[in-house]
Parts: C-alpha cells; structure tokens; sequence
C-alpha cells in the first residue's frame, strides 16, 4: 500500500467548524495541486429516527439527498475562490465509522475534519468522531480546531 496523497477529502456537517475544515482543505488542495473532495455522511441515527416517525424507507433516500446537498452546498460557499471540489461523496450510516471505511478504501486520501469541542468529560465517554477517526484511519488526517 502506498501512503502518497492523491487527493484531499474534507469531511463535512454542515457546522461551523465544518466550514473550518473545508477552508483548510481547501488551502491544502490549492497548495498541494491535489483534488479536492467533499464527504458527508447521513447519520443512521437519524435516519432511524425518521422510519419511526413514519417515513417511509422510499422517502428516506429524498432526505439523504437533501441533506447532502445542504451540507455540500455550505462546503462549496466556504471553499469558493480557493478550489474546487471534484467530487461529492454522500454515505450513510456511524459518521466516524464510515470516514474509516473510507479511507481503508481509498488509499491515498488525506482526510481533513472538524474538531466539534464538546466537554472533556463527554469527550472521554463518548468518544468524538475525530477521535476515532483518527485512532483508526488508515491514511492522514488533519483535525482542525476552531
């Protein structure tokens, strides 16, 4: 397996530090001359939480694309006039569970995410999506703090 960085992949919530993220992402692909891609992933949680309130498994994928499309339009307004993302990539599922498969899949992509500062205390129990994404990834990632 090589580690050479093919591309730059950010990330993205739709938040404050998401945008963050993408900013720096964005610096990164710019100054590296490697794509950008932007990544999202609908949380299962939530989308179980939508089955049980009654809607249905053929409407859920509507609202994945909504939220997609939210989150990569946010993405795309905090990257404008530094680079421009190549791909949008849309998953469902664990966020920090599906960013490792990810990168275990793509090999040669420099994952950039946004660190979301919750409390310490609740950061030991539960565990943050860049801390686990960072104790299993496969390749670098760059966290950014703000």
């Amino acid at each position: 397996m090589t580690n050479v960085t093919k591309n730059i992949v950010v990330a993205c919530d739709g938040s404050e530090q998401s945008s963050h993220a993408a900013k720096m992402a964005a610096d990164l692909a710019k100054a590296t001359g490697h794509p950008l891609k932007l990544l999202t992933v609908f949380p299962g949680s939530k989308a179980e939480r939508l089955i049980i309130s009654g809607v249905w498994p053929s409407d859920l994928e509507e609202e994945q694309k909504n939220y997609g499309r939210k989150v990569f339009d946010a993405a795309k307004e905090a990257v404008s006039g530094i680079a421009d993302p190549s791909e949008e990539i849309l998953l469902k599922g664990d966020p920090a569970h599906e960013i490792i498969e990810y990168l275990q899949e793509h090999p040669g992509s420099h994952m950039v995410l946004g660190r979301r500062g919750h409390s310490t205390l609740r950061s030991l129990t539960l565990g943050s999506i860049s801390e686990r994404v960072v104790r299993h990834a496969t390749g670098p990632v760059t966290v950014v703090s703000e």
